[in-house]
């Protein structure tokens, strides 16, 4: 039995069970692939695909456990060049932060920053995405560490702890009508469900908040455009287009001179952003250091008191 099988193995099923494209995604070819599966399969005395002639149709009983196996000493090869990493020498370091565009251009980079200063020899990979890619990309071992407001807490594989809070706010442009009558009092739900909305795609930085603030009051908004990226929205709101919402982290009173920011914490729920990581992995050092960097409250006796399944109480 070799390693290099039981990679083909994970692959296959991350691929759908198409032996082609886990052989393009591992460098390699289609027979070859094949014929190492037939060879573990006749080394182990299981059938682990069931076929179709030369095509695979689903995983077997034994398969499915031979595959959960297969999936668990992979991740422990890769744990045990972390603890090597980690006891001897940082200097060939990779660090992957998986994140959405939010966070990685309003909320990291003075984080990065001091990072780099301490870690030097670390190289940084900044994989952006959306929630639900952070989260595969995580269990799929692609990213260190996830950090997104939706989505990663809905995962088992994923141990998710809470960075901070933070909260919505409204946009538009100086002399908008909206921002003149919030200087005599708060906007309602129902005020902005009046004027043409623009804010984030379904699925990103507390989107699903602002859905659901609408819905309680059985309002229908009239979002004219959703995006990933808040200076997107901005640059729309700026033009005219509508009434922005946006986090708060992403709006600059000096760099967006050309708009007002409207307080919106008493329309919308506060949002939680997560940083998430595999259950499994082992954290290096210079990863705990990271957290503690994000969210000072996150120590490595916490995290690691967290990792053993104490909760964060247990390390607080």
């Amino acid at each position: 039995m070799k390693l290099q099988q039981l990679r083909y193995l994970v692959e296959i099923e991350r691929q759908n069970l198409n032996v082609s494209a886990a052989a393009e995604a591992l460098f390699t070819s289609q027979p070859g692939v094949s014929k190492q599966i037939r060879l573990l399969e006749d080394e182990l005395g299981v059938t682990i695909f069931e076929r179709s002639g030369k095509r695979l149709t689903h995983i077997t009983a034994p398969g499915r456990l031979v595959l959960d196996m297969a999936n668990r000493i992979l991740r422990e090869t890769q744990n045990l060049a972390r603890v090597g990493q980690d006891f001897t020498s940082d200097s060939n370091g990779i660090f992957s932060i998986a994140t959405t565009h939010t966070q990685a251009r309003y909320t990291l980079p003075p984080v990065i920053q001091q990072f780099m200063q301490r870690h030097p020899s670390i190289r940084l990979h900044l994989q952006q995405g959306s929630p639900a890619q952070i989260s595969q990309w995580l269990i799929e071992g692609k990213a260190d560490v996830g950090i997104a407001t939706e989505a990663l807490d809905q995962h088992s594989e994923l141990l998710t702890l809470p960075c901070y809070q933070w909260s919505h706010l409204v946009i538009a442009p100086k002399g908008h009508p909206l921002v003149a009558q919030s200087q005599h009092g708060a906007p309602t739900l129902a005020t902005l469900a009046s004027y043409p909305l623009i804010t984030y795609d379904a699925t990103f930085t507390g989107r699903s908040h602002i859905d659901r603030a609408f819905d309680k009051q059985s309002l229908a908004p009239n979002i004219i455009l959703t995006a990933i990226d808040s200076d997107v929205i901005k640059t729309y709101v700026s033009l005219g287009l509508g009434v922005g919402i946006i986090a708060e982290m992403a709006f600059d009173p000096l760099r967006d001179d050309s708009l007002a920011a409207i307080p919106a914490a008493h329309l919308f729920e506060a949002n939680t952003t997560r940083l998430g990581f595999r259950r499994d992995v082992w954290l290096r050092g210079f990863e705990y250091d990271f957290i503690e960097l994000l969210a000072p409250q996150l120590t490595q006796r916490v995290v690691a008191a967290a990792l053993k399944g104490g909760g964060l109480d247990a390390g607080l």
